[in-house]
């Protein structure tokens, strides 16, 4: 029984990470499950709704996944809480605001915002969960961690040498990711520039509940190069840093975020950043 769910969980991840049609065999051949198996996994799928044929009698996801998903969010109230700020972030900055939750070793994002009205415009996939050692996202998490600490919940992602996409300036040594993580540490919000992806920059800053300290989760700004520069960067903190500081107070209120506290957290080495609040930068 746990065999056959942990199977139809794996079929159900294949065809999510795919995005599109796959056929029975693809499906077996690539989870190394038996065809005769996958077949009858398949069908009860289909049966509760979670994967159908389409016209070429390739399978998909259905939207009943997508439905329960969103029932989620919006019980657990992070998107009512967290959608007004990134829409300010993003008018703000001109760029990708997104919201990412911390869960056990990863984040995830749920919630975005697109602040770029015309020219290049950085739009991944909901649902991602990005690598942690080469993100602004995952980068602002670990900094608020003992470096021995960040280094295990790297390794349990595969480690600095994972293959896998990576941009140019990705870090290639425990070295180079530890004065990554010193600098996010300074600064208070962390930077990746071409380090997940050629030609893009991001910032993120760590989102705090107000009475535990623990780290719920993370905002980030993303969007291309060069119209992000150090100089840029340096601009768009502070409303970064206050959007992440609006985000944690707004935690008291969700459902969500009340459930995660009590989860032990993880130690941390640094305080909370306060952000200025003189004035926000101007849309670019």
């Amino acid at each position: 029984m746990a065999g056959n769910l942990e199977r139809a969980l794996a079929i159900i991840e294949l065809l999510a990470k795919q995005g599109g049609s796959m056929q029975l065999a693809a499906i077996a051949d690539t989870l190394n499950i038996p065809r005769s198996g996958t077949h009858r996994l398949l069908a009860e799928l289909s049966e509760e709704g979670y994967v159908r044929q389409d016209e070429h009698g390739e399978y998909v996801l259905a939207l009943k996944l997508v439905s329960l998903a969103l029932m989620w969010l919006s019980t657990g109230g992070v998107l009512d809480i967290s959608q007004p700020v990134l829409d300010r972030l993003a008018a703000a900055s001109g760029e990708l605001a997104r919201l990412g939750v911390v869960e056990d070793d990863h984040i995830t994002f749920v919630g975005k915002a697109q602040g770029a009205k015309s020219g290049l415009r950085y739009d991944p996939d909901m649902g991602s969960q990005p690598p942690l050692h080469c993100t602004a996202s995952g980068q602002a998490w670990l900094a608020t961690m003992s470096d021995e600490e960040a280094l295990e919940l790297v390794s349990r992602q595969g480690g600095i040498g994972k293959a896998g996409p990576r941009g140019p300036k990705a870090p290639k040594t425990i070295q180079q990711f530890l004065q990554d993580l010193a600098g996010a540490r300074k600064r208070g919000y962390g930077v990746a520039s071409e380090t997940y992806e050629a030609g893009m920059t991001s910032m993120a800053a760590a989102i705090r509940h107000p009475l535990t300290g623990l780290v719920v989760g993370i905002v980030s700004l993303a969007g291309p190069t060069s119209r992000l520069p150090e100089a840029r960067l340096k601009e768009l903190a502070p409303a970064l840093l206050e959007a992440a500081s609006d985000m944690g107070a707004a935690t008291m209120s969700s459902p969500y975020f009340k459930r995660s506290l009590r989860v032990a957290p993880v130690a941390a080495v640094v305080q909370p950043v306060e952000p200025k609040r003189k004035g926000r930068p101007r849309a670019a």
